[in-house]
């Protein structure tokens, strides 16, 4: 039982993240603010990718609502911190087939269609995807933080049986 809820919370730890190992993609027509969400995205996935935690957990603020299962986030950091630290034996490798940010004001939404795969500590092969929904909130320096983050946005899309 403590070994499938350990692979559940690392699988779903993994679905967090939101880019791919290589920079987020920006286009010519993208405002600065829209760039700096990629960036911070990009920023947040390079680090888990290295196993730096410690810049992980900066990308969010203090405050923060992580949903790691469905319908149950997690706000308290050090909780946060213990799975995404769970994740790296899993050794995730994200795609997306794009992103859209919507900026207004102090306010983004960072929306992006992710696939997974990995490798867990026995050496089976573990794959997920889904749609990820992110919103940051700029800070008094100008910089963005992620506020709430769900990549489990596109399972209420899903109709049910």
């Amino acid at each position: 039982m403590e070994r499938r809820i350990f692979y559940r919370a690392a699988m779903v730890a993994a679905m967090l993240i939101f880019s791919t190992s290589t920079k987020a993609e920006e286009s010519s027509d993208m405002t600065t603010d829209q760039k700096n969400v990629l960036n911070l995205i990009e920023k947040m996935t390079s680090s888990f990718e290295k196993g730096d935690i410690d810049t992980v957990m900066q990308t969010y603020e203090v405050d923060q609502s992580i949903v790691f299962d469905p319908g149950q986030p997690v706000s308290d950091s050090a909780t946060a911190r213990q799975i995404f630290e769970q994740i790296r034996s899993v050794s995730p490798e994200f795609s997306y087939a794009g992103h859209e940010v919507i900026v207004q004001g102090d306010l983004a939404v960072h929306i992006a269609p992710w696939k997974m795969t990995g490798t867990d500590p026995e050496g089976r092969d573990v794959t997920g995807e889904g749609l990820s929904v992110a919103v940051l909130r700029r800070q008094p320096d100008g910089s963005w933080k992620m506020v709430i983050d769900n990549p489990h946005g596109g399972r209420l899309l899903a109709k049910p049986n």
